[in-house]
């Protein structure tokens, strides 16, 4: 089992992690989007 145990640098580490965690997520949702958006005007464009 991990040692999450991180002493007097936790004020530090864990909002690090944290805020890293968050970007990730933005950026894994705005890349979803960006896909989404992308796929549905390429069906469009090959309709024509």
């Amino acid at each position: 089992m991990p040692n999450f145990e991180v002493g007097k640098y936790a004020a530090y580490i864990w909002p690090a992690y944290a805020i890293t965690a968050a970007v990730f997520g933005f950026l894994i949702v705005g890349a979803l989007m960006h896909a989404r958006r992308w796929r549905k005007r390429a069906e469009e464009l090959s309709r024509k």
